[in-house]
């Protein structure tokens, strides 16, 4: 079941890390994201510019139906259609980058997803994860049930955090 990957691309040369897990099984009990992260790319998430260089890491299955912009962040390529993200930047001012995912939590989820387990990181970011809950919260207590075009900008945050508001 061991599988070792090395990783080359723009963002990391000679990364080696091991697959120990199945992929998208033996999650930490307080981990339950709603979404794979191929269906988060097939949604569309983070302008469509997140994994672009980095395909070959992951199954090519999970890029046949994302949307993708070859042209830096569209927002037409997001699920709600507005842009959501700070840039990566404002991520490496604020700390949240840990240097083995240099890309952020959405590398790092995708990466636990299909095996990989670093105790003291998959620890800090899963209490990142569910820190967004609060955005649940609001989302039910500010919208309608089934109203998609309220809190849009939230509702994209959520989905790049592996939440799925459209059956809030």
């Amino acid at each position: 079941m061991r599988k070792t990957v090395v990783v080359n691309d723009k963002f990391q040369t000679g990364y080696v890390y091991d697959r120990i897990a199945p992929t998208g099984k033996n999650f930490d009990p307080q981990f339950k994201p709603d979404l794979a992260p191929f269906e988060m790319l097939r949604l569309g998430v983070f302008g469509g510019v997140y994994m672009n260089d980095c395909r070959n890491e992951y199954p090519a299955s999970w890029f046949k139906y994302a949307r993708i912009s070859d042209h830096g962040p569209d927002a037409a390529c997001n699920y709600y259609e507005i842009l959501a993200s700070q840039s990566l930047s404002v991520w490496q001012q604020k700390g949240w980058i840990h240097e083995d995912d240099p890309r952020g939590w959405f590398q790092w989820y995708s990466r636990y997803y299909m095996g990989r387990r670093l105790p003291g990181e998959d620890d800090r970011q899963i209490k990142r994860w569910r820190a967004m809950r609060r955005h649940i919260a609001q989302i039910k207590k500010y919208c309608q049930p089934g109203d998609l075009a309220c809190r849009r900008k939230q509702r994209q945050a959520l989905l790049h955090w592996a939440y799925d508001s459209r059956n809030m």
